[in-house]
């Protein structure tokens, strides 16, 4: 059959074909209504006449709804992509997404309303995973169509989250024996700064990150029940959650002086970081040095040795997202719960 240049809309292609508008619709969208012959012969003829399927917008339009649902990610979406933590809330929400048959839309909050307005049209309900940069929360607040927050609350949407201080502060004094402890306090975007630093006494002043500042605060107060000292010079600031960056805190905050022989880590990524460095430099953990995880990523039950860390139930707290957003009347936990997995790091 010949192309057309102009694109060819349903009720067209059904004319050509001599069928119905259901049962083109329907070898796209319900192929279970459709013999498999039927199916494969409409699809052909359709693929000849350079249609493709339905549109999308258009048929969101018609039913008041996309079947589409987005997830508003705090960081770049290359970046999340390589983080392991978000990876498992990803997949707890598409899970969820697949068993009530929508479809999982990911956006960046960090892109502007210019670049990505379109997008953000479609979907029937949003997840913010993390806190957004800019005004994306805004903007899409202004839609009217419901929203999921997820680690951060934002007060005026229902907030999924953990309590970061209690699990911090249980991690810290598990992994302390004494006031004789030196410790070493790696965190993850505790200032507004794209470089590895050290803090000062001012910088512990100023509240940026929310969660970072929330593990801090747990961190200090075990430090306080134990009697150590963590002064500011002790505490790292790493700006994104990679082996590269992480491995370069890992480095300076291992080989300080005096050495510590506790590292508390806001996250597993840096955790592994400090062991991988730690081998190189000879140290032996944990019976030079003992070193603490945030979030129970796959690879700290497979590292060497194993990782002592602070399990947020990252794949659960998707499907939590997801099941809240979808049905409002879902019980989901707004504060859920963590557990302090005890590895070979801390014995």
């Amino acid at each position: 059959m010949p192309r057309r240049k102009k694109p060819l809309n349903l009720k067209e292609v059904s004319k050509l074909l001599g069928v119905s508008t259901a049962t083109v619709s329907n070898a796209f969208n319900r192929p279970d209504q459709l013999s498999k012959k039927l199916r494969e012969k409409i699809l052909k003829e359709t693929a000849e006449l350079g249609y493709f399927g339905p549109n999308l917008a258009a048929r969101s339009l018609r039913r008041g709804q996309s079947d589409v649902i987005a997830v508003v990610l705090a960081d770049t979406l290359s970046y999340s992509f390589s983080d392991p933590v978000a990876s498992q809330f990803l997949q707890g929400v598409s899970d969820v997404i697949a068993e009530n048959k929508k479809q999982l839309l990911l956006l960046s909050s960090g892109i502007s309303s210019t670049e990505q307005s379109s997008a953000e049209s479609l979907p029937d309900g949003f997840i913010f995973y993390g806190a957004p940069k800019g005004d994306a929360y805004q903007r899409i607040q202004r839609t009217g169509k419901p929203i999921i927050a997820v680690d951060f609350d934002p007060g005026n949407a229902p907030a999924i989250n953990i309590d970061n201080k209690e699990a911090a502060k249980k991690a810290a004094l598990h992994a302390l024996r004494g006031s004789d402890d030196r410790v070493a306090v790696i965190s993850l975007n505790l200032l507004d700064s794209d470089r590895v630093s050290r803090l000062t006494a001012e910088d512990l002043e100023i509240e940026l990150s929310v969660i970072a500042h929330l593990r801090l605060t747990g961190y200090m107060e075990a430090c306080k029940e134990k009697s150590v000292e963590i002064p500011a010079n002790m505490i790292w600031h790493t700006p994104v959650n990679t082996p590269e960056v992480t491995e370069i805190a890992a480095y300076e905050a291992i080989t300080s002086h005096p050495r510590p022989n506790v590292v508390l880590c806001m996250s597993d990524v840096i955790a592994l970081a400090v062991l991988r460095t730690a081998n190189k430099l000879g140290i032996n953990v944990p019976e030079d040095l003992r070193v603490v995880g945030f979030d129970d990523i796959p690879e700290a039950s497979r590292s060497k040795p194993t990782l002592t860390t602070v399990c947020q139930q990252s794949i659960e707290k998707g499907r939590m997202a997801a099941k809240a957003l979808l049905d409002p009347d879902a019980k989901v936990e707004k504060l859920m719960q963590t557990q302090l997995i005890e590895r070979e790091t801390t014995q």
